[in-house]
């Protein structure tokens, strides 16, 4: 046996979850196809945002964003966070009183955010829109640049001692006992994870995961045209309960005084390219709010792959008590960055049999599983 767990999957969650599970002296050793931070963690925006879409959600989102806030002075060392909060813009009295309900939820988890009238909404960020409503600024919600985090998290962090990552090889079958590679070679552990996204259907075609396609579009630099990530009240309906194609603004200023533009959803698809109506959809969707974005310069767009599960939560435990040992980390679709270190200590205190600091029931496989397939 070389390792004490086996993680599938080294993008952000599986590297939180080595990094977690490494922290507590186990051997882990972490198998990827392709490179560190790729696949969904390398496509998203890497916001650390609370959202409040239901009760666990807000509860693994605010634990997370906690999480984040105490990991981040290592991580600015390394050019990876900036705590730019977020602003969550009302276009009307109906997204006001969203905004409202979203600040008395926040209240009562002692989450800081405070009501902007439109006047200072437009001193906050004058780029926006006149007309708008007004806005809720959440002050410590921040983003990252998630690829850079998973590479320190496996081959920097304290734990790292204790992870070892193996790069370039195709996991073929899972089971309680270990992997099977593509190659044939057999790697054993006590136990096994598997946090690859969508990835993890063609391993456990039993899980209820759908791939939710969404495009994303950077600027060239504009230092300064936008301070705070941007979100439109409306953000929060689109990202889990529309059907087929929606789009919704999202911007977000980066570091390098780029801007990134959101954001698309698409169910009906497993197409990586680029497709331009569905970006020109949602670049319209942001100069309705930002009227001053058809004058910059883009230089890229890209496509990514969200993994969905049916309720909108994470499944985060082991998938069936008839089979210890095999255990998902997946389905996190765009809270994937911002809840990736909570679900790794909520999935190692399930491992260890430790008490964490919210309850595990919500995000538990068998909420779904009646029987799993091995590929």
């Amino acid at each position: 046996m070389t390792a004490d767990v086996v993680i599938v999957g080294a993008g952000i969650v599986g590297a939180a979850c080595a990094a977690e599970l490494a922290a507590r002296g186990l051997r882990v050793e972490v198998l990827d196809g392709q490179g560190i931070g790729g696949g969904a963690t390398a496509a998203g925006m890497g916001h650390i945002v609370v959202m409040n879409d239901s009760p666990a959600e807000l509860a693994l989102s605010a634990w997370s964003r906690d999480l984040w806030l105490e990991l981040a002075p290592q991580l600015r060392q390394r050019d990876a966070f900036s705590r730019c909060g977020t602003l969550w813009v009302a276009s009307d009295e109906e997204e006001c009183d969203a905004a409202f309900a979203l600040h008395d939820a926040f209240a009562v988890c002692g989450i800081a955010a405070q009501w902007l009238d439109p006047a200072a909404l437009r001193a906050c960020e004058p780029a926006l829109a006149a007309g708008m409503a007004g806005g809720l600024l959440v002050e410590h919600d921040s983003i990252v640049y998630a690829p850079t985090v998973a590479q320190w998290l496996l081959t920097q962090s304290p734990a790292a001692a204790n992870i070892t990552v193996r790069l370039g090889v195709t996991v073929s079958a899972v089971d309680a006992g270990g992997v099977t590679l593509a190659s044939g070679e057999r790697v054993s552990a006590g136990q096994v994870v598997v946090a690859n996204g969508i990835g993890a259907k063609a391993l456990l075609p039993a899980l209820p995961l759908q791939p939710k396609k969404g495009h994303l579009l950077i600027t060239d630099r504009y230092p300064g045209w936008i301070r705070h990530q941007l979100l439109e009240l409306g953000y929060i309906k689109s990202a889990h309960h529309a059907k087929g194609t929606s789009v919704a603004f999202n911007a977000q200023p980066r570091p390098t005084g780029q801007l990134l533009i959101g954001s698309s959803r698409q169910f009906d698809t497993t197409d990586p390219a680029v497709d331009m109506p569905v970006l020109a959809q949602m670049l319209q969707r942001a100069a309705r709010y930002l009227p001053a974005l058809p004058s910059l310069n883009g230089v890229r767009a890209w496509t990514g792959f969200r993994a969905a599960s049916p309720d909108g939560l994470p499944l985060i435990g082991q998938l069936q008590e008839a089979q210890p040992g095999l255990w998902v980390a997946v389905g996190h679709e765009g809270l994937g960055v911002t809840t990736s270190l909570a679900t790794a200590k909520l999935l190692a205190a399930q491992m260890t049999g430790e008490a964490a600091s919210i309850a595990h029931e919500p995000y538990l496989p068998q909420r779904f599983m009646q029987g799993v397939c091995h590929a």
